[in-house]
């Protein structure tokens, strides 16, 4: 006679449930950095207000914006070092989890290393406690020492460094358990001009491997050039937020003109056109929303013939100020 046999029960805690359930859907546009709506105060200073948006799988995302604009207690929000008042992070798709915060690569604005503990054996004890073994933990901390050219240093304890090369230390402990999110806090500050080429290849590896990457930064010039993506904030909100390219569309056009044989006052009869720079018999205009800048052309060919007729784009740097400016109004 055979035997009936019982059904198995496989029993899951709810937490490993919704992981699992995050892991299914992950694909491209799962494995996604979630920003849900949260908001922080410190007492009757709001530091964050309503925040919402994303670092997609694979996308380098600059976060800027002025000092206490809540970029800080943002990024600790995303990490779990701060809990918020309201909203949610997720990751990928779930809410944050231990497990999950452990697979972030963490790089704080106020270094947070042992000043006396040696280089190469500090990064192998970090990458131990996110879970490596100790022989992948050194073998991974002496590789990021090679690729930030402080092989020679393995050795030195890190108070010894140069404030640059504390830096890179503190980029390769974000980086040497191989993490699945990066979060950075101005990760380029104090850099000379080659270690922030290596740094910024190295966040572009790691994007193009998958990892979303958010740094923030006051160096928009290099935020301009690395970044898929901007997000600017001020306080505590967010006032844009997109590629440059879509920036600079809801800003105002400008145009550089040069009419050697033009009066001095030439573009007073052309409404909504704003001087704002003379070079020799070269003029840059800035026009209002809507201006037609044909008629600053036919302007211009009324008093002799044009030379240059062509338009700038605005710098992110221009682009923050006219936002923020904005904002305030």
């Amino acid at each position: 006679m055979t035997k009936e046999r019982k059904p198995f029960l496989l029993r899951i805690d709810p937490a490993t449930m919704a992981a699992l359930r995050g892991w299914a859907m992950t694909g491209t546009n799962q494995r996604q950095l979630e920003i849900d709506g949260i908001s922080k105060r410190y007492g009757q200073t709001v530091a964050v207000q309503d925040l919402t948006f994303e670092i997609h799988a694979g996308e380098l995302f600059g976060f800027v914006g002025r000092n206490g604009a809540g970029k800080t207690t943002t990024m600790r929000i995303a990490l779990g070092v701060l809990a918020p008042d309201a909203g949610m992070v997720r990751w990928p798709g779930v809410p944050l989890t231990f497990e999950a915060r452990r697979r972030i690569g963490y790089m704080p604005e106020e270094r947070g290393l042992y000043p006396k503990m040696r280089v190469a054996e500090q990064l192998a004890y970090l990458g131990e406690l996110h879970g490596m073994t100790g022989t992948d933990a050194r073998e991974a901390a002496l590789q990021w020492l090679v690729r930030f050219g402080l092989a020679d240093r393995r050795d030195a304890e890190l108070q010894t460094l140069s404030l640059g090369n504390q830096q890179r230390v503190q980029l390769a402990a974000a980086l040497v358990f191989g993490p699945d999110v990066l979060v950075l806090d101005e990760p380029f500050a104090g850099l000379d001009p080659v270690a922030v080429d290596v740094m910024a290849s190295v966040l572009r590896e790691r994007a193009e491997a998958g990892v979303p990457v958010i740094f923030s930064s006051h160096e928009l010039e290099l935020v301009e050039r690395l970044c898929d993506r901007v997000g600017i904030i001020d306080h505590g909100r967010m006032v844009a937020c997109g590629t440059v390219t879509e920036l600079r569309a809801g800003g105002r056009e400008r145009r550089w003109i040069d009419v050697p044989a033009a009066s001095t006052d030439w573009e007073i009869g052309v409404p909504g056109v704003h001087l704002l720079q003379i070079d020799g018999s070269r003029r840059l205009f800035e026009l209002d929303p809507g201006v037609d800048d044909q008629a600053l052309l036919r302007a211009a060919l009324a008093t002799g013939p044009v030379r240059e007729f062509e338009r700038v784009e605005p710098t992110l740097g221009e682009i923050f100020r006219t936002v923020i400016e904005e904002a305030a109004a």
